[in-house]
């Protein structure tokens, strides 16, 4: 099945099976199972909008679904090493990448990784449960995390309702916007510190 055949059959069944279907996309999202979750929360949005859907069961759903994905990632990692790719191939980078911000981010890591950065997100939950990361502190930057992403793509399905693809191309240009924002103040700090403490960057003899 090609994806937009994929994401035509979920949209057309969304109106029968509803928050139940929207909970059960972003819950397979969230263990990097190609699934369209983020097209599914703006045409869920749409149909707040129409009235066909209630608010807070679709954002609850939503919600819900990521959370528990985040949740069974992070614990898949935690128990079994066998879950996570191996290392030389393109999943199993994106999991030594995922070690390498965690390492040095943290919980910064994974509340971005919920929506600026989704792409890596599913990687950051295995990755933060085999590294032994504090669960508390995962949970509590990936709820914060997925509050965040909820809210932004339902609520452009709301307002854009009437054109999909023209919330979800919003949505990707706010976000890329976003994070080629927060590199270059990332920059921006290192640099200032750099100025500030200078020996502290120099290579050694």
């Amino acid at each position: 099945m090609t994806e937009t055949a994929l994401v035509d059959m979920l949209l057309a069944a969304l109106p029968a099976f509803g928050p139940w279907l929207l909970g059960l996309t972003t819950f397979l999202s969230c263990l990097a199972i190609p699934v369209p979750s983020s097209i599914m929360m703006i045409a869920s949005g749409a149909f707040v909008a129409s009235g066909d859907l209630a608010l807070v069961t679709v954002t609850s759903a939503a919600f819900t679904g990521a959370v528990l994905g985040d949740q069974t990632g992070f614990w898949l990692g935690r128990r079994a090493e066998r879950f996570l790719p191996a290392p030389e191939t393109k999943r199993g980078k994106l999991v030594a990448s995922a070690l390498a911000q965690l390492a040095r981010r943290g919980a910064i890591t994974v509340f971005f990784s919920r929506w600026m950065f989704s792409a890596l997100g599913p990687w950051v939950n295995l990755a933060a449960g085999a590294s032994g990361f504090a669960h508390t502190r995962f949970s509590l930057a990936g709820i914060l995390g997925e509050a965040v992403w909820v809210s932004v793509y339902v609520g452009l399905g709301i307002t854009f309702g009437a054109n999909l693809q023209a919330a979800a191309d919003l949505a990707s240009n706010a976000l890329g916007m976003m994070a080629a924002g927060a590199l270059a103040l990332a920059l921006g700090a290192w640099l200032w510190h750099a100025a500030r403490h200078p020996g502290h960057h120099r290579a050694p003899h």
